[in-house]
Parts: C-alpha cells; sequence; structure tokens
C-alpha cells in the first residue's frame, strides 16, 4: 500500500541561522501590523456613531490587545526574541497609508477588510506550511487569533450591510500598493539599514476627532439630574434612578480614553493593554446602564446622551449661524464633525489618568458600595449586580492608576511625589463644592405638579419603581452624598 507524499513545508531555519528561527521575525512583523489596528481603531473609534456599534469597537481594542499579547508572549518564548525588537519602515508607511483614509468609512474598510484580511490569510499560510509538531505552539496561537478575526469580520460584514459604502479607489489603490511592498505579510519584511518602523499615526498630522459621534440625541426631553443629585442622599429610588443614567454616561469614557491610546505611543505595551482593558470595561459599565435603563422602559429618546463637551460648542454654532440652539443640538454630528482635536500634551494625559483613577473612581467607592447594600436589601437583585461588577472593575482601575502615573509623570516631566495626598485634598474640595450645588439646587428646584421638568421626573421614578418595586423605599436611611 502506498502513502501519500508528504506536504512539502517551510523550514524556519537555513545554515546561518542560530537560535532563533525565522518565526520570530514573522511573529514582530504581525503583532506590530496588529498594534497599528489597534491603532487604527482607536485613532478612527470615536468617529462611530450608533450605540451598539460603539460598544463593539471598544470591545475590538480589547480583542486587539490581546492579539498583540499573543503574539508578544511567543516571541518572548525564544532565546533571543524580543517583542520590542525593530521591524521594517514599510510596515509603517502601510499602516499610515490605511490611517490617512479620506473618511471614517474608508477607514473602516482598509482596517476590517484590507488588513484584516491580509493577517487571517498570512496566518493560515504560515499554518499550512510550517512542521505541525515543531511550532505547534505558533498554529495554536494563530487558530486563536483568527477565531477573534472571524468575530471582528461578522461584525464588520453587518455594518456594511447596514452601511454601504464604495471604498475610495485612490485610497484603496494605495493601501493595496503598501501592503504589496510589505510581501501581504507572508514573509519577514527586511528591517535595512534606514530608520525602524514607529508607531502607527506618529510620523503624520492625522488628528481625531474632537468629538465622537452619536446618533442618539444629546440631550434629554426634560432636564432631571438636579432632581436625582438634590435627592440623592434621601431618596434611595433617586439612587436608583442616579446609577442606572450615571453608569449610562460611563459611555463617554472609552472614547476618551481612545485618544490616551493613541496619543500615549510613548508608554511601554503594558500600560496600553492595561488601558484598553480599562476602556472596555468602561464601555461595559456604558452598557450595563442603558440595559438597566431599559430594563425599567427607558431609551434614550428621552433621557438622551450627553457628554464629552460639546455643549458649549453648539451653543457658539447656533449663535454664530443665528440657528435656535435646538437645530444645532438635532444637527449635532454635522456641525461637529469638522473639529479635530489638538494631540493630548504629556502633562493632560498625566492629568486625565490621575482625575480618573484618583478622583472619579476613588472617590465613589462608598456611595456606590451604600447603593449595593441597599439595592440588595430591596430586593433589587439585578440592580445591586450591576453595582458590584463595577466596583470590582474600578478596584482594578484604581491600582492602574497607582501602577502608571509615576512613568506618566515622569514623561512630562510632573513630581509625582504625594499625588495620594494631592489626590485626597482634591477629592475632598471636590465634595465642598458637589454640596454646595447640591444645596442649591434643592432650593431653587420647582416641586410643584405640572412643572414639565418635576414631572418627568417623578415618572421616570414611578416607571421604574412600577417594574421593580424597592421593598426599604420607606425605610431605608438617608446615605452619603454625590462626590463630585
Amino acid at each position: 500500500m502506498s502513502s501519500a507524499p508528504a506536504p512539502r513545508r517551510e523550514v524556519l531555519v537555513d545554515p546561518a541561522s542560530r537560535q532563533k528561527p525565522r518565526t520570530v521575525d514573522q511573529l514582530n512583523d504581525w503583532q506590530y501590523v496588529e498594534q497599528s489596528i489597534f491603532r487604527l481603531i482607536a485613532a478612527w473609534g470615536r468617529d462611530i456613531a450608533d450605540w451598539d456599534d460603539k460598544s463593539t469597537l471598544h470591545r475590538h481594542i480589547w480583542d486587539q490587545a490581546e492579539c498583540v499579547r499573543r503574539l508578544r508572549e511567543r516571541v518572548e518564548q525564544f532565546p533571543g526574541g524580543k517583542a520590542d525588537a525593530p521591524v521594517s519602515a514599510r510596515l509603517e508607511k502601510l499602516a499610515n497609508t490605511a490611517l490617512l483614509a479620506p473618511s471614517f468609512e474608508d477607514a473602516l474598510d482598509a482596517i476590517y477588510e484590507i488588513l484584516t484580511k491580509a493577517l487571517v490569510a498570512a496566518y493560515g499560510d504560515y499554518s499550512s506550511k510550517v512542521h505541525p509538531v515543531h511550532d505547534a505552539p505558533t498554529i495554536a496561537l494563530l487558530h486563536e487569533i483568527n477565531q477573534i478575526k472571524s468575530q471582528e469580520w461578522l461584525w464588520y460584514r453587518d455594518y456594511r450591510r447596514r452601511y454601504p459604502h464604495q471604498t475610495d479607489a485612490a485610497y484603496r489603490a494605495r493601501v493595496e500598493a503598501a501592503l504589496a511592498d510589505c510581501g501581504r505579510l507572508l514573509s519577514p519584511v527586511p528591517v535595512g539599514d534606514g530608520p525602524a518602523a514607529r508607531p502607527a499615526g506618529v510620523g503624520t498630522d492625522f488628528r481625531v476627532s474632537k468629538y465622537s459621534v452619536r446618533s442618539a440625541p444629546v440631550r434629554s426631553k426634560h432636564e432631571f439630574m438636579e432632581y436625582v443629585s438634590a435627592d440623592f442622599t434621601a431618596n434611595v429610588e433617586a439612587r436608583r434612578l442616579f446609577w442606572g443614567f450615571a453608569y449610562l454616561l460611563e459611555k463617554n469614557i472609552p472614547d476618551d480614553q481612545m485618544r490616551w491610546i493613541y496619543d500615549g505611543h510613548y508608554m511601554p505595551w503594558e500600560w496600553h493593554h492595561d488601558i484598553a482593558r480599562h476602556l472596555w470595561d468602561e464601555s461595559r459599565h456604558g452598557d450595563s446602564g442603558y440595559s438597566r435603563m431599559r430594563d425599567f422602559g427607558i431609551d434614550l429618546d428621552e433621557v438622551g446622551f450627553p457628554g464629552g463637551g460639546r455643549e458649549p460648542t453648539l451653543l457658539k454654532i447656533s449663535q454664530e449661524k443665528g440657528i435656535p440652539l435646538d437645530e444645532a443640538y438635532a444637527r449635532q454630528r454635522e456641525l461637529l464633525a469638522p473639529y479635530r482635536a489638538e494631540p493630548m500634551t504629556k502633562k493632560e494625559l498625566y492629568e486625565d489618568v490621575f482625575l480618573i483613577g484618583m478622583i472619579a473612581e476613588t472617590g465613589h467607592f462608598t456611595v456606590k458600595h451604600e447603593s449595593y447594600a441597599d439595592f440588595k436589601d430591596g430586593r433589587d437583585l439585578e440592580s445591586a449586580e450591576m453595582m458590584i461588577f463595577d466596583i470590582i472593575d474600578e478596584t482594578a482601575h484604581v491600582q492602574y492608576a497607582h501602577k502608571w502615573l509615576p512613568l506618566l509623570a515622569e514623561h512630562a516631566g510632573i513630581d509625582n511625589t504625594g499625588y495620594r495626598e494631592r489626590a485626597a485634598k482634591l477629592r475632598e474640595d471636590y465634595q465642598v463644592k458637589a454640596n454646595a450645588r447640591a444645596a442649591e439646587v434643592a432650593r431653587k428646584l420647582p416641586r410643584t405638579p405640572g412643572d414639565p421638568r418635576y414631572d418627568f421626573y417623578q415618572s421616570l421614578l414611578a416607571r421604574i419603581r412600577a417594574v421593580t418595586p424597592l421593598a426599604n423605599a420607606a425605610s431605608c436611611p438617608p446615605r452619603s452624598p454625590v462626590p463630585m
């Protein structure tokens, strides 16, 4: 009985090889491109409009970070393998060509169609040609990555069905030519004697969108959060409405953190990996709040999706164009599109991480734990579950701040000595201001039936109560005030 001929295999060593097979250079090329996709999503991700698509892109940031982690760890497993080894400037040119798209939709096509497909094809080609036993660990991780890529592709295919788009022909040709110049990622690209690749975008004048795009209304039908803040301490039902909406608003944070990733290119990969997880967590918190609000029959067309600092700009636009402010809000997606953000300075990045980790997250632990206990006692276990998963995540996020503030300060030329004491003092200051603001608002707020704002606030409380009454609504004691 004759046996089939053995498949032709690609041997990963040659007579000049020492302890490092060709695999290592290939893996480093791939992890540079995967990290470039990570950066491209961060650069363009603020331009996606629909809530669920935001959630997906935020998840893709984390998925890409995990792809990069897998490749870097495999590189480091080889003697002499260095995950930060230089790679060819041709790969930087490929990444920058994809980055400098004529539009957001064109950028998506380059990310999810051209670059992702090229990587999947390269991973499959490699896995089919090398020895299935000798380099089985690499083959296994490439299969894992391709599973992630398949999920990214399925989302992109669905998105394109909802939003058809023809890629700009000249742009596609440029990206395809740059990809061909890199051998379609099928073999290592020689580094050469010139400069090595820098992180995608560093050598360009690309600017991210100043305001994250959204298709949902920015404003609520009637202002209600002033009532919630005024009643927060004394009313457990107000606290439940507060947390549903406050978590919803955390959807703004990952869009800001995309700027941390893109402008923080000088930070080590481990920082980017931590921030990617932080970003995805904050996006999930936004989904938690929105999901809970929908459980109560409340949607964005009623309460809005504010944030991102767009309100003063829309007021200015309405005045300059002579249009009603309501019209400016209705057209906010169109009117804000031309605005681009200046790159974050190293000091700004330090202060952002400090504010989120040491002030906002640390400062809310007490009120979150109180609400978790109150919602459990009141038998609203789904709201309690929402609280505890946030507390778990935020505990890790605070540790990220402690971990990275020293290096961020070093890059920014800031003295980080006493940062804990500074944070404690600022939290005290914020609390004093918040208390004064709540007291002032409480004195001025109309609480007469027939007032649209008051009626709207009461209707929200009543609708939530009708879905899940709190057993301790009348007996829950007063709690700590809102910190910020």
